[in-house]
């Protein structure tokens, strides 16, 4: 009698075990510099230590421009080609768990004639009192 009570108990802990086993979510935050810096977590704050890393290129989307590998804290970093911009791609990977995300590069615009403006506000205007 205390069999037949066991056994389901046993495989469904064990489903459920399964179950919970696979249900990771993945989050990958970016931070644009003269590189680019990925983070690369599960949904539970973990890193995702030494996954795989694929970067593909706006100019070439099917083809990866760039492998590698997750350091011990889910920390990836490269810089793209200055010329092509658009939407790269970046898929880390790890086991049956992964994620992608498209981060746009566009031409930086940078001011090259600036003048101060007159003014009180302007603080080169100001007078020490």
């Amino acid at each position: 009698m205390k069999w037949k009570l066991l056994v389901p108990i046993i495989i469904t802990s064990v489903f459920n075990w399964s179950l919970r086993a696979n249900a990771h979510g993945v989050k990958i935050e970016y931070q644009a510099t003269q590189a680019i810096e990925i983070q690369a977590k599960y949904d539970t704050g973990k890193p995702m230590s030494n996954a795989q890393v694929t970067v593909y290129s706006p100019d070439q989307p099917s083809t990866p421009w760039l492998t590698g590998t997750t350091d011990d804290n889910g920390n990836f970093t490269f810089a793209p080609t200055p010329s092509t911009l658009g939407n790269w791609t970046v898929k880390v990977r790890q086991a049956s768990h992964g994620s992608m995300i498209n981060i746009a590069v566009a031409e930086a615009k940078v001011a090259t004639d600036v003048t101060p403006e007159a003014g009180n506000d302007n603080p080169k205007n100001q007078r020490l009192m």
